[in-house]
């Protein structure tokens, strides 16, 4: 259990991808510094910094995986100590939004989704949420900022020249 919740709490506080969360060794996370070096696509390294909360998440999961499944190179394991596999993730991802009845789609990358939406509703430049991301271009970034554009568009109504005859142009 702590495992699934870390791993559903790492997908939406970092923006990782599912192929380098599954690759994390336990060398790649610096608790001092809070810092994750990730290896994405390409074979790209980048820093993921990471909050105190997702800290303490990931130091109480260390502790439990040492104990039953012993340390090893990998920092997310099944239970026998062995890399944790795609196909685990995955499904652990599908069976926890799974629990959210309105979100359509249930996989890793709308966690992902999710962070650089909430990033950019929440004031981070998109040149500074690209890099987060591990994209080599802005372009591939910028897909994210529709719904952000979407958020303005249902506020626009409150602005005075927004007013129309009949409704909100906003809407």
């Amino acid at each position: 259990g702590c495992r699934d919740h870390l791993i559903i709490e790492m997908f939406y506080a970092t923006g990782i991808r599912l192929s380098e969360l599954i690759g994390l060794d336990d060398k790649d996370v610096d608790f001092s510094a809070s810092l994750l070096k990730v290896t994405g696509k390409r074979n790209k390294q980048r820093l993921i910094p990471f909050a105190n909360g997702l800290k303490e998440l990931m130091q109480k999961y260390q502790q439990i995986r040492n104990r039953e499944a012993g340390s090893g190179k990998w920092f997310f394991v099944r239970s026998n100590g062995e890399q944790i596999s795609t196909a685990i993730v995955y499904n652990i991802v599908k069976r926890k939004l799974s629990e959210i009845p309105t979100l359509a789609k249930r996989s890793p990358h709308v966690l992902r989704h999710s962070f650089a939406t909430s990033m950019l509703n929440n004031g981070a430049e998109l040149n500074a949420v690209k890099d987060l991301l591990g994209h080599s271009s802005l372009a591939s970034t910028s897909v994210y900022t529709h719904t952000s554009f979407e958020e303005l568009k249902k506020v626009y109504h409150a602005h005075p020249r927004a007013q129309k005859e009949g409704g909100h142009y906003g809407n």
